[in-house]
C-alpha cells in the first residue's frame, strides 16, 4: 500500500506521538493527564495515531456541555499554536470533518509517511497489520465500508450509542477469553515500510510498547496506551527531537513529567 506523504516543515524541532488514550467520560484521571500534557507540551507537532476516544458514534455527539465537546475544546486551545494530527483508530474511525473543524485538528490518513529529510517514518494505527486476528479483519472490512457507515450514521444517536456499547462489550469479553491477543505481522510490517521507502514504523493499537529491530536497521516502534486508573498507571509520549544537522533522537517520556509548566 502506497502511503500519503507529509513533509515536516524545517521549523519542527520536536515531535510527539501518542495513541490509544481511549478517552471516555467516566475516566477523569486519564482525561486530566491528557489535557495537562497537551497544555504544556513543548512539541511543534503532536501526532495522535488512533483511538483518541474509547468510542465515537458520529460527529453529532458534539453537543454543548458533552464530554466530546469538552475534548474538542481542549484540542482547540492547543491547535492555535501546535499542529495536531489525528488518525482514525479501530474505536474512533467515525471521527469526521465536523470534529476536525471543532477541534482544529488535521486529519491524517492511515498509513502516512512522515518525511524528516534523511529519515522517513511510516505512521499507522496498527490494527490493519494484525493479520492473525481473522475475525477482526473481517469485521474491519465491514465497518470501514461506505455502505455500513452510511447506514449506521442514519440511525438515531441514542441507538448508535447502544450498538457501540454492545460491540465494546463483545470485544472486551473476547479479550478475556483469548490466550494471545494478535500482534502486528512482521512480514506485513516490513513490506509496508519497503513499499514506502521508510526506515521506521510507529504505531499503536496493540498496547505493547516496545521497539522491534528488523534487518538493515529498520524498526517497528509500538506506542503505549494511556490508562491512569490502573496500578501502576500507563501513559507515555514518544518524543523525537532534532539535535543537529537533521539528526533526530527518540525517547519515551512520562507525559506528566514533560507537562510540567
Amino acid at each position: 500500500m502506497v502511503a500519503m506523504e507529509l513533509i515536516a516543515p524545517p521549523s519542527w524541532r520536536c515531535i510527539d506521538f501518542i495513541s490509544d488514550l481511549h478517552l471516555h467520560a467516566s475516566d477523569t484521571k486519564t482525561f486530566l493527564a491528557w489535557e495537562s500534557y497537551l497544555t504544556h507540551t513543548t512539541a511543534d507537532a503532536v501526532f495522535i495515531l488512533g483511538d483518541l476516544f474509547e468510542v465515537w458514534v458520529g460527529d453529532d455527539c458534539l453537543l454543548p456541555g458533552s464530554f466530546e465537546q469538552n475534548c474538542a475544546d481542549v484540542l482547540r486551545r492547543i491547535t492555535s499554536h501546535v499542529a495536531v494530527y489525528v488518525m482514525h483508530g479501530n474505536r474512533d474511525f467515525l471521527l469526521g470533518a465536523a470534529f476536525m473543524k471543532a477541534s482544529g485538528c488535521i486529519p491524517l490518513q492511515d498509513p502516512t509517511v512522515l518525511d524528516l529529510g534523511d529519515t522517513r517514518l511510516l505512521l499507522t494505527h496498527g490494527d490493519g497489520l494484525c493479520l492473525d486476528d481473522i475475525d477482526y479483519q473481517d469485521f474491519r472490512k465491514v465497518v470501514r465500508s461506505t455502505e455500513w457507515q452510511s447506514n449506521f450514521l442514519s440511525k438515531p444517536l441514542v441507538d448508535r450509542k447502544i450498538i457501540a456499547n454492545g460491540i465494546r462489550s463483545q470485544s472486551e469479553g473476547r479479550k478475556k477469553t483469548t490466550e494471545k491477543y494478535a500482534d502486528a505481522d512482521t512480514a506485513a510490517s516490513i513490506t509496508l515500510m519497503d513499499c514506502n521507502a521508510a526506515q521506521h514504523m510507529i504505531h499503536g493499537h496493540t498496547h505493547r510498547p516496545h521497539t522491534h529491530i528488523f534487518p538493515l536497521g529498520c524498526t517497528r516502534i509500538v506506542l503505549s496506551d494511556w490508562d491512569l486508573t490502573t496500578s501502576p498507571p500507563r501513559a507515555e509520549v514518544l518524543r523525537l527531537q532534532c539535535v543537529a544537522n537533521n539528526h533526530w533522537t527518540t525517547s519515551r517520556e512520562n507525559p506528566m513529567a514533560i507537562a510540567t509548566p
